[in-house]
């Protein structure tokens, strides 16, 4: 890959700064698109950031004027005061159309699986539509669809060992029956590198080598945590009040109803090979002694733009 100039959304975050670290790392230029202008930037003042300017389509295109490839990783996990799905996927258009405005020369689009705009979870019929979005564009692309990310400042595994530390027992939605194949954050950033040296058009089921159960992965986070629990089963809407009970102590929001539905629906599953390498199982024992020692906050992070993701 020649040394060219890159975008990407959030490198100040999650997935983004993973991203940015691997195309600095070849040598490449790299700027990001944020609302978090003041967050801490964790690579020395190489990244320079720019607002988002979802409200002035010239700004934003300026912004991306001279950049070859767009990793977009924007996105909100839930509808909340602050922010709102359908926010979300107004906001991306705009991004979408800025970039075409400033001639970038492909975007590399993370997604989910199994998107679909009759979906009546806002959050996967959303993704659908920018991904719809996206393939009218012109632009060269790939989506990336994973299911979950893991790693340091990860979420949702976090705070399944953060809750197996801290309660008797533990209680998952209906059967637990239902799928997750979780990807480690770096083998996400690599393939969305790789992806963004190419110009053909592609979908990729972005998903790990492991598939659990959610019964599974709760046991085998116990285990290897120390902390093995009773797992029971409980009805959504009971399991979804502890959840908010528990969500209220900590200041956030710990699940909401349209991850349930999505979960028990399968939604974070598919049949396709691996797209990553790194087990999780493998990663949860080279942390285990720190794994669900601090709660993981989505909203402090939402609240808080100047602290280092990973650092509340």
């Amino acid at each position: 890959m020649k040394q060219t100039l890159h975008a990407v959304t959030g490198a100040f975050g999650y997935s983004g700064k993973y991203i940015a670290k691997r195309l600095l790392d070849r040598g490449h230029e790299v700027i990001t698109l944020t609302n978090s202008l003041n967050r801490a930037n964790p690579f020395d003042g190489r990244v320079k950031p720019y607002p988002f300017n979802f409200d002035n389509l010239a700004e934003l295109g300026e912004s991306l004027r001279g950049v070859s490839v767009l990793y977009n990783t924007y996105w909100v996990r839930f509808n909340h005061k602050m922010f709102q799905h359908a926010d979300a996927v107004r906001n991306t258009m705009v991004l979408f159309e800025a970039a075409k405005a400033a001639n970038v020369e492909r975007i590399v689009h993370v997604s989910i699986t199994n998107p679909s705009e009759d979906s009546p979870l806002e959050y996967f019929s959303g993704k659908a539509k920018l991904e719809q979005a996206l393939m009218e564009s012109g632009i060269s692309h790939t989506i990336l669809r994973p299911t979950v990310l893991f790693g340091k400042e990860d979420i949702l595994i976090n705070n399944i060992a953060w809750a197996l530390r801290r309660l008797p027992v533990f209680g998952v939605f209906g059967s637990g029956e239902y799928r997750l194949q979780p990807i480690y954050v770096e083998d996400i950033a690599s393939l969305a590198v790789e992806q963004g040296a190419k110009r053909d058009n592609v979908i990729i089921d972005a998903i790990g080598p492991q598939t659990f159960t959610y019964k599974e992965l709760v046991n085998v986070i116990g285990e290897i945590i120390g902390k093995e629990r009773s797992i029971i089963s409980v009805p959504p809407a009971v399991g979804f009040m502890v959840g908010w009970v528990l969500g209220k102590c900590v200041g956030d929001v710990m699940i909401t109803r349209e991850e349930i539905k999505g979960l028990m629906a399968d939604l974070l599953f598919v049949d396709s090979p691996p797209a990553g390498d790194t087990r999780l199982t493998d990663w949860i024992r080279e942390h285990a002694d720190t794994l669900g020692r601090k709660y993981t906050s989505e909203l402090a992070r939402r609240k808080d733009r100047t602290i280092e993701y990973g650092s509340n």
